[in-house]
């Protein structure tokens, strides 16, 4: 009731709204004060030390939102000042339009050299609203006076950069959304992926975590029912250091099963009554990975499935807008979905996406070329251009037959000359005809691509021509190149042309040698025909321009190729030290988990071995060492190669095994050759999926007990003789009068044997005539009466009877009261 109450109040009044978090127990108001704190309003808690119950209070502080924490007698001061700060009509603004730009570009600095985040790019009502508001809570009134605060209080910055961190999130926000991404996106991302292809995922702007692990449930849910199921990695990320803490955590207060159905709070969640919370299961948080990140500076996540930014980027202004949408269609891979709020849209980039659904802002990418994204985002991000997939090998022997028909035939279109068919990259892939004189093997290790082999003056015009044929797709022709072969020129013409091998794009190389000329030796110009001469060397000129031009652009791609890979180097090292974070994060974690358990261990003086399923010691604990000889170097030995200090009880290493193999648990009571006993249970080793992984042998020091109950044991023999040979009878009986005890003297002077008058009660073995008055003395004395004397009459088994005198006592437990009644009987004469 009460979140019901300041969400509503938050929606109604927005920033003029005040919750109060009071006594009470659970974290009811937990969820409403993040919406009432998201809009800009106040949020008052009670101190803890004035509450009689302190749990909702402590739950709302928790949160970090909580702006004045106070006994209940200086609350109305305390909102009777902001009220007339922040609500009073007369008031000027706070920051002066004139005033604002200057303001708030110097408030940004000041936010990025204390935080390293820049908030130049927020919206300007944003920053205005949560500066104002910050004013309004220090009854600051002048926006320099601000400023001047701010920097002389590292605090207050960090306050001023909470405030515009805070999301308003929860579980399945916009639950129809959250519908239409489960009906409409996630079996299709999830059916196009094969069982070991990941499906990626990157939640941009989590906060705390809410919407992060939505998107895993509904994940979950559709891989139980699927006949498939690929490995799903979701990447979750925001600048709130704090809100990622918690998230990692995954423990959320008690309200939010107003959002969360009961089915998945029961599959996902672990309850804790104890503290009133709800904590994510194992299974689906390892489906997670959180992690700090500034999606304006830090390089984006890549090959994603799924793009989930909600709610964020109406907080950013146009300019940025822009630049992130087509961020996140590099980021995405050929038909993966962006997933925006309901007040988000990706504007004019309608180019980029087609709409799933245009209520709940669900986009597919679409695939196109794309020029690089302007501004800071181009350090980081390449040029949205979608590559060619890469071709697939095919068998070796279909392909050298299918290849070699295909050269045949193009050489039969060609005039029958020799030819060498190569692919883009200048590899050759089959030779027809004699081609030693135009290619000969390279230096240095074996290649077989056609440009490192060819001849000198082959080399520059095939490289051009193979450059033009894979760019222009078209036919290139060099006639009349003159080629040295074994010390002498030959002339040669020179055609490479495309070739279509059904799918996969080839070249033919075609070297057709011409006749030689009429003089031996290189062909030259006559000295007499200049202009043959100048002809000639205009020709080669402009072939070494070609080349020129060719070697640049060849360069120019390269060193393309080379900016792509380092920016998706760039997106894998992101990733890498998101999931790096995340794995220190889990070390710190198991560190301190195994420092607890082994002090919890030592702490206990229990000695404890594990050993796996091949009986080898895993670890011990150093109380395990009085019974076992034990060193730090044991660990990985088989438990069957130490020497224990038991005394007759050499079965420990049969033991263990079978209870591996039966699961059920075993106990002993053991003596070890110092003259200590020690209970010793050994269990089955259980893990939380329940699986065995070998067995716990524990080893509690009972040597006391067992002294204890020896001394008890001899105590009883002994006072057991002396009762039994007393001349008195006696007997113990229950407050109901039922006989407890009945010593040997008692027994002969009824006739009864032990086992016998055990059964009986005290009115059985009593003179009727004699049983009301007994009876009313017992009942005093059980009451709390002084001891007494009773002078009675027994029936005797054979009828007859025989007169008593009775001393009766009670006997008390440690309190004081009476539990059951002594009676000590003499023979009394008639």
């Amino acid at each position: 009731t009460i979140d019901h109450f300041f969400i509503s109040l938050a929606a109604t009044q927005r920033d003029r709204a005040i919750c109060i978090v009071m006594s009470g127990t659970g974290s009811d108001g937990t969820l409403g004060l993040r919406e009432v704190k998201g809009e800009g309003g106040l949020v008052i808690a009670q101190a803890p030390d004035t509450t009689e119950y302190d749990g909702m209070p402590r739950s709302a502080i928790a949160t970090g939102m909580v702006d004045y924490v106070l006994p209940p007698a200086e609350m109305p001061a305390q909102l009777i000042a902001y009220a007339r700060h922040a609500f009073d009509p007369a008031r000027k603004p706070a920051v002066p339009p004139l005033q604002r730009d200057g303001v708030l570009k110097r408030l940004c600095v000041l936010l990025g050299a204390q935080t390293g985040h820049d908030f130049s790019q927020y919206k300007e009502t944003t920053l205005v609203r949560r500066m104002e508001r910050r004013m309004a809570l220090h009854q600051i009134t002048r926006s320099d006076e601000y400023l001047r605060y701010a920097r002389d209080n590292v605090a207050e910055v960090e306050a001023l950069f909470r405030d515009l961190l805070i999301g308003v999130t929860n579980f399945f926000r916009d639950r129809e959304a959250f519908k239409a991404l489960e009906e409409k996106v996630i079996p299709t991302l999830v059916a196009h992926k094969a069982d070991d292809e990941p499906l990626r995922v990157w939640v941009c702007g989590c906060s705390t975590g809410e919407e992060a692990y939505s998107i895993a449930m509904l994940l979950h849910e559709r891989l139980t029912s699927a006949t498939h199921a690929p490995r799903v990695h979701i990447f979750a990320t925001d600048i709130d250091h704090v809100a990622i803490e918690q998230a990692r955590s995954g423990t959320y207060p008690a309200s939010i099963a107003t959002h969360v159905s009961e089915e998945r709070l029961h599959r996902f969640f672990a309850h804790d009554a104890q503290n009133g919370t709800y904590r994510i299961q194992k299974h689906l948080r390892e489906m997670l990975v959180f992690s700090e990140q500034d999606v304006i500076k830090d390089p984006p996540f890549s090959k994603l499935d799924l793009v989930v930014c909600r709610n964020l980027l109406i907080y950013l202004n146009a300019e940025l807008q822009r630049r992130l949408i087509p961020l996140f269609h590099y980021a995405l891979l050929p038909g993966g979905v962006l997933f925006l709020g309901t007040s988000e849209t990706v504007g004019d980039n309608t180019r980029l996406y087609e709409v799933i659904d245009r209520k709940w802002k669900l986009y597919r990418r679409l695939p196109g070329e794309r020029q690089a994204m302007p501004g800071p985002l181009r350090e980081f991000a390449p040029p949205l251009a979608d590559g060619t997939p890469a071709r697939q090998p095919h068998a070796a022997t279909d392909e050298r037959a299918g290849l070699r028909q295909l050269t045949e035939r193009a050489l039969l279109t060609h005039w029958g000359h020799a030819g060498v068919l190569i692919d883009a990259q200048g590899q050759i892939r089959h030779i027809v005809g004699r081609t030693g004189k135009f290619l000969e093997p390279a230096d240095g290790d074996a290649a077989m691509n056609i440009v490192a082999m060819a001849r000198e003056g082959l080399r520059r015009e095939l490289t051009i021509a193979l450059h033009r044929a894979v760019a222009h797709k078209e036919l290139v022709s060099y006639p009349g190149l003159s080629v040295k072969a074994n010390g002498e020129y030959i002339r040669a013409n020179l055609s490479v042309r495309p070739v279509d091998g059904g799918g996969s794009m080839h070249f033919l190389v075609v070297l057709e040698e011409l006749p030689p000329p009429a003089s031996d030796g290189e062909p030259s110009r006559a000295d007499g025909d200049p202009t043959g001469r100048v002809a000639d060397l205009e020709r080669e000129l402009r072939s070494k321009d070609e080349y020129l031009q060719t070697t640049l652009e060849e360069m120019e791609t390269t060193n393309e190729e080379l900016k792509s890979t380092n920016e998706e180097l760039q997106s894998v090292n992101e990733e890498l030290s998101t999931v790096n974070a995340e794995l220190q994060d889990k070390v710190v974690d198991l560190s301190r988990a195994n420092n607890d358990m082994n002090n919890l261990l030592a702490g206990t003086g229990v000695g404890t071995v594990f050993v796996d399923h091949d009986m080898r010691i895993s670890r011990f604990t150093p109380s395990a060492t009085q019974v076992i000889n034990l060193i730090g170097g044991d660990v990985g030995r088989p438990l069957a190669h130490v020497v224990s200090n038991l005394v007759g009880y050499d079965s420990l290493v049969a033991d263990v095994g079978q209870v591996i193999e039966t699961l059920q648990p075993r106990e002993a009571e053991v003596q070890v050759k110092g003259g200590h006993w020690f209970l010793m249970r050994i269990r089955p080793y259980r893990t939380i999926e329940n699986l065995i992984e070998g067995a716990v042998i524990t080893l509690v020091d009972v040597s006391e007990r067992k002294r204890t109950a020896d001394a008890l044991r001899r105590s009883e023999a002994r006072l057991n003789v002396f009762v039994n040979s007393a001349y008195a009878g006696v007997s113990e009986v229950d407050l109901e009068g039922r006989l407890l005890f009945a010593n040997d003297r008692l027994c002969e002077m009824l006739g009864y044997p032990r086992d016998e008058l055990v059964k009986k009660r005290l009115s059985d073995i009593t003179d009727p005539d004699d049983w009301p008055r007994v009876r009313a003395q017992l009942a005093a004395l059980s009451d709390g009466g002084a001891d007494l004397q009773v002078d009675k009459r027994f029936v005797r088994r054979d009828g007859s009877r025989v007169r008593t005198l009775e001393r009766v006592s009670a006997i008390r437990d440690g309190a004081g009261k009476p539990t059951s009644l002594l009676l000590v009987s003499f023979d009394s004469p008639p």
